[in-house]
């Protein structure tokens, strides 16, 4: 194992990040405890696991790479998962003084816009998981992997596999995919497009084209497309108006959490309207 500290602007609210992979884990790729996050990496020289252990000040993995050439890879990956590379002095200066959700902002400083070391697995994921909970949608992810996915050459506690590639997905055939019928087919027009690379998926790229590439495809709507948006490309003034998380807490704070209304009043958070979002997931009946 490779020990690495990675680079962190503190404060970190590492409660708030893990209980969101904790909430999504999916078996066979992931493992959550209280004291850190373990999961599997798709690195150019071969399959990695990294086990990292998450704190307020300070986050250190632990690698175990086919090719030790990949640290910095596997860094770099985590780092985005994470959401590492912003600043949270910054989200305070802009968001802490807010009348609705300033308190909570500065009461649990440091929270960041979860990413992913996969975009393209990041996508299918959000496909799975269109109108059903989290834990459904894990449960669809943890039945690919068994079905799809790589096994790992050196598995690590729960982490067995690594997820299947757009390749792999693209070319199984859809109807034999236990799910509805429709996203069977949006899930398959996806894929082989991740596949061909007509879509990609990369952190910092054109997020206005691959929106409208997203929103192309049968079946994905403006939550999926601006859900991958920023995750997987980092954009931090993302809102999702008609997330029912969102709207549920915008009601509990007691403001109208109508789509047009949550849109309009998002306004003002801009360009950290990905961070409020985080704030209001956060609150009871948020997401």
């Amino acid at each position: 194992m490779i020990r690495v500290k990675l680079p962190l602007r503190p404060p970190l609210d590492d409660r708030a990040l893990l209980a969101h992979f904790r909430a999504r884990a999916v078996l066979g790729i992931e493992e959550v405890d209280e004291h850190g996050y373990r999961r599997s990496l798709r690195l150019p020289g071969g399959p990695g696991v990294v086990e990292l252990a998450v704190g307020p000040a300070s986050v250190v993995a632990e690698l175990d790479l086919a090719d030790d050439r990949d640290v910095d890879a596997a860094v770099e990956l985590c780092e985005a998962m994470l959401g590492l590379h912003g600043d949270p002095a910054v989200v305070l200066d802009a968001l802490g003084d807010d009348p609705l959700i300033g308190g909570a902002v500065r009461a649990f400083p440091g929270r960041r816009v979860p990413g992913t070391p996969d975009g393209d697995e990041l996508a299918v994921r959000a496909v799975l998981g269109q109108q059903i909970s989290l834990a459904g949608a894990a449960t669809a992810a943890a039945r690919l992997v068994r079905e799809l996915g790589e096994p790992l050459p050196r598995p690590l506690g729960a982490v067995t596999h690594l997820f299947p590639t757009a390749a792999s997905l693209a070319a199984a055939d859809p109807d034999g995919f236990r799910m509805p019928r429709s996203r069977a087919r949006t899930l398959h027009a996806l894929t082989t497009a991740l596949a061909d690379r007509e879509i990609v998926l990369e952190r910092n790229g054109d997020r206005a084209h691959v929106r409208a590439q997203l929103l192309a495809l049968p079946g994905i709507g403006p939550w999926t497309a601006d859900y991958v948006v920023m995750r997987a490309l980092g954009d931090t003034d993302v809102f999702l108006a008609t997330d029912l998380g969102v709207r549920r807490a915008l009601q509990r704070l007691g403001v109208d959490g109508e789509p047009a209304a949550a849109a309009t009043l998002a306004q003002r958070w801009r360009p950290y309207r990905s961070f409020a979002m985080q704030y209001l997931w956060a609150m009871p009946d948020g997401g």
